[in-house]
């Protein structure tokens, strides 16, 4: 899978419209990465903010909609086309101020977009 709208979900992904994906489980292909702890469902700027707990020393991480393979509502879960060690490397997310730095989010755009190809 490439990464080509970053920011909006596929309607692949089985997104609702307004539903609340707080408190799913993320997964990436290698394994979960955390929990939704909020999200922004801005048009044009969809995202997830996931609480990773322990797994990357209690940080946060900002994962674009259009990263995002598939919504399990039953089972709250949540799978991205991407491994671990990609979500960890991302640009790194501190505060919310964050999400209005455009600078920022064109790190985060481009990063996502760069990532070599899934297999899905």
């Amino acid at each position: 899978m490439t990464i080509d709208r970053p920011w909006t979900y596929d309607r692949a992904t089985g997104h609702m419209e307004g539903e609340d994906l707080t408190g799913f489980t993320v997964e990436a292909t290698d394994g979960v990465v955390g929990q939704v702890d909020r999200q922004a469902d801005s048009p044009g700027m969809r995202h997830l903010i996931v609480d990773t707990g322990v797994w990357v020393f209690g940080k946060s991480v900002l994962i674009p909609a259009g990263v995002v393979t598939g919504i399990d509502t039953g089972a709250r879960r949540i799978t991205l086309a991407c491994s671990k060690e990609e979500v960890k490397a991302a640009p790194l997310f501190r505060t919310d101020r964050e999400t209005l730095d455009p600078e920022y989010l064109a790190r985060v755009d481009a990063y996502y977009r760069g990532l070599p190809p899934s297999a899905e």
